[in-house]
């Protein structure tokens, strides 16, 4: 009886360490993936707002379409590489929240 309880407690605290262990990988991961996007949010808009004092002083037509044809393709490339920035951020995070759990999910027995 003894050592039943004793195998139930140890088994708790070695969840317990697991899910420490994750929420930490967790907690880092979000914030990172929140830094990233305030330094993405600030740096698109002072590239707008630079943009519209340009647009401001185009001369002709013809200038204010180029500057913001210029703008609207640097932004959607900015865009496109901050998004794949934020997936490959995500996925890591995702690995790295997992691996403390490989160990006793590899220790589980198999269902048939």
């Amino acid at each position: 009886m003894m050592q039943n309880f004793e195998d139930v407690q140890k088994l708790g605290k070695d969840n317990m360490e697991l899910a420490v262990k994750s929420f930490g990988t967790v907690s880092k991961g979000v914030q990172a993936i929140a830094v990233e996007v305030a330094d993405y949010s600030k740096k698109s808009f002072e590239e707008g707002t630079a943009v519209a004092e340009k647009l401001f002083g185009a001369k002709t037509i013809d200038k204010a379409v180029e500057i913001q044809s210029t703008y609207f393709k640097s932004a959607y490339e900015s865009y496109v590489a901050q998004a794949t920035k934020i997936g490959e951020l995500y996925a890591d995070l995702a690995k790295e929240a997992y691996k403390p759990y490989e160990g006793v999910l590899g220790k589980l027995p198999a269902v048939k």
